[in-house]
């Protein structure tokens, strides 16, 4: 049995942004590398081969036009495994390219004069494909990516009955993967917040357990901001809960859009109360990227189209916020406990967003020693101001 190479667990994260159209009601914990492993193997038993690989599109990266698009060697067994796994390829290039576009199965006994066999790959790994088979893998009706086998063992090239199998073994590559992602849907709602798409309260306080233990080993600092709206109730009062809920939702959304990339950890704390921890940050630059979130949503205009909570076009302008930031390296002298840690930097983040909001609101406050001394609501269920 070949070895069959997959990327890393991290890398493969972003492969499983997707969405299906029937979520399941059920939990699954699965392992995409392993399905993936498992899935080249089996393809492998129906149809002995020098070499195989499973390419997937990015869905955060993905065009309608499918030829725009890039495919990315997730799974690679054979001979020249190492050099291809996370290797990306054009989608409008080569047999695998063609597949993708089409969603038809492929294959050639001889791919010398095949006129979509692209010899671009070959040389770069120093190969030579003399034949090769490829079958469309979906996620329900959407074609996502591709399964190659190359070089035929024991035979001179794939035929068509090589292709027909493996078409019916595609929809095993399906479910594995779906399955996989069942099992992703259902984590992610457990820990994220229905109303802003945020992470909840509980998942923050177990990331950033993980978060403070990563950067106290690497050395790095953590600035954690406390953002609260200015006012909200307000909004409740003028124009009614509805209202005040997509508020929160498009808040909610400009924050997973400025911090879609990175380490940030980005969570609904309760009410109109938002934290964001962000590993490798200091007091200076969390205090700089307060002001911009500060500025971002004093600028921003809310409820300007019917939204799916909110149907009333209400465009609210000038809602501001207060941000209390504190940081890692001010609370870690002595090296007290994770949890001790954490609620210290909870707390005295707390207690400077409460300052702000003293000082007239619509400002940003760092953290300083008399904030740990100052009653916190930080570890309770927090109230909008």
């Amino acid at each position: 049995m070949p070895k069959v190479l997959s990327l890393d667990p991290k890398d493969l994260e972003r492969f499983l942004d997707r969405r299906r159209a029937n979520p399941p009601h059920f939990p699954l914990e699965m392992d995409l590398a392993e399905n993936l492993v498992a899935v080249l193997h089996k393809a492998n038993e129906f149809v002995p081969s020098e070499a195989g690989s499973i390419l997937l599109d990015d869905p955060r990266r993905k065009h309608r036009d499918r030829a725009l698009n890039q495919l990315t060697f997730l799974a690679v067994f054979g001979e020249r495994a190492k050099a291809l796994i996370g290797q990306t390829i054009p989608a409008d290039r080569g047999i695998a390219g063609w597949t993708y576009q089409t969603g038809r199965a492929y294959y050639s006994t001889d791919v010398a004069g095949d006129p979509h066999f692209d010899a671009r790959i070959d040389k770069e790994t120093a190969y030579s494909t003399r034949s090769l088979v490829a079958i469309p893998i979906r996620i329900e009706t959407e074609v996502c990516g591709v399964l190659e086998l190359l070089n035929r063992n024991g035979a001179s090239g794939y035929g068509a009955g090589d292709r027909d199998l493996l078409e019916i073994f595609a929809g095993y590559i399906s479910i594995a993967i779906q399955n996989v992602l069942d099992g992703r849907i259902a984590q992610e709602v457990a820990k994220r917040d229905n109303l802003t798409g945020l992470y909840n309260d509980r998942y923050l306080h177990s990331a950033l357990d993980l978060a403070i233990e990563e950067c106290r080993a690497s050395g790095e600092d953590l600035a954690l901001l406390f953002l609260d709206l200015d006012f909200f109730k307000s909004i409740n009062d003028s124009h009614g809960h509805l209202a005040g809920s997509q508020v929160l939702r498009e808040v909610g959304a400009l924050l997973r859009k400025r911090f879609e990339e990175g380490r940030a950890i980005c969570a609904r704390y309760g009410g109109d109360e938002f934290v964001v921890a962000l590993p490798g940050l200091d007091e200076r630059g969390g205090r700089e990227l307060a002001e911009e979130l500060r500025r971002t949503i004093g600028s921003s205009a809310f409820c300007t189209l019917p939204g799916e909570i909110s149907s009333e076009v209400l465009d609210l302008r000038g809602i501001t916020c207060s941000v209390g930031v504190s940081h890692l390296a001010g609370v870690s002298e002595g090296g007290p406990p994770t949890l001790e840690t954490k609620r210290r930097l909870l707390c005295e983040a707390d207690s400077a967003m409460y300052r702000a909001k003293e000082n007239g609101r619509n400002q940003v406050a760092v953290a300083t020693p008399a904030d740990l001394s100052t009653p916190s609501t930080a570890l309770t269920p927090p109230k909008g101001a």
